[in-house]
């Protein structure tokens, strides 16, 4: 019994179906945002949302059957019993924030995706090196902040007054959002140099740190599609391998077929 639903589970075309389903409930989740929608359909939404949730519960109890405390082991397992366990929380007092979170049900689909996963697998093995950018980035920030303070508070301070603002309004300048008719060019009005900070800001910032942590997480990426590749050829060699050692003994049981009716032939 437990290895007929083992089976199952593991199965493609049960992935599919609960991805199916996945993408049911995220439409089902977004219509209930729509008032006349709600007015008009709203018991019908209601209770296919219900039926969804219901289907992912038995989903992870069929799990938690099969695999016992073994289904903790996996982070993706982790991930799906926590995220249908949020959608079980009553919508009460200061708990419906978290009611609000069942739209987080439609991140499942990236656990019953393999392709999905290995992209936030590769994502997640970027993380060390994404870090020390972020490190750099910060230490670029904290000093410009200060610099830009020291030059520019009195003048404007409701973008350069304290080191908070100045991050902020340096933050927009590296994001390239109304950075130079907003900001950039009315203080250059009053300090014409001012592009002598600027330029080598956004230089460094937006086209320089800013790349690098892209083509981390390219990388990263890259290296995820590689080793999905590897484990395809590997899966591949393994079957025809497999394929080739079952036709070897079936010429060997031929062989020795033949052998034996020869000798009874003889005699």
């Amino acid at each position: 019994m437990m290895n007929t639903l083992k089976a199952v589970l593991e199965s493609e075309r049960f992935g599919r179906i609960i991805t199916a389903i996945i993408l049911i409930n995220a439409v089902t989740l977004g219509l209930e945002t729509s008032k006349e929608v709600m007015a008009r359909f709203g018991s019908v939404i209601l209770l296919i949302d219900n039926l969804c949730l219901a289907v992912f519960v038995a989903e992870i109890l069929a799990k938690l059957s099969v695999y016992r405390l073994k289904f903790f082991r996996g982070g993706w397992n982790i991930f799906d019993f926590v995220i249908v366990g949020i959608a079980l929380i009553p919508a009460a007092q200061g708990l419906s924030v978290l009611r609000a979170l069942r739209i987080l049900r439609v991140l499942r689909v990236i656990s019953v995706a393999p392709r999905l996963r290995r992209v936030v697998e590769g994502f997640i093995t970027a993380l060390p090196g994404m870090a020390s950018v972020f490190l750099l980035m910060a230490i670029i920030f904290y000093i410009a902040s200060v610099i830009s303070t020291k030059l520019f508070a009195s003048s404007f301070p409701e973008w350069f007054g304290t080191l908070g603002k100045s991050a902020y309004s340096l933050f927009q300048i590296m994001t390239l959002e109304s950075w130079s008719m907003g900001i950039v060019r009315p203080v250059m009005e009053v300090y014409p140099y001012a592009w002598l900070f600027f330029v080598p800001f956004i230089m460094v910032t937006t086209f320089a740190v800013v790349n690098l942590l892209v083509g981390l997480i390219v990388n990263s990426m890259q290296d995820a599609h590689s080793e999905d590749e590897h484990e395809r050829t590997d899966a591949y060699r393994d079957e025809v391998l497999a394929r080739l050692e079952a036709i070897e003994q079936r010429l060997v049981a031929h062989n020795a077929t033949e052998a034996g009716s020869r000798e009874t032939t003889k005699k």
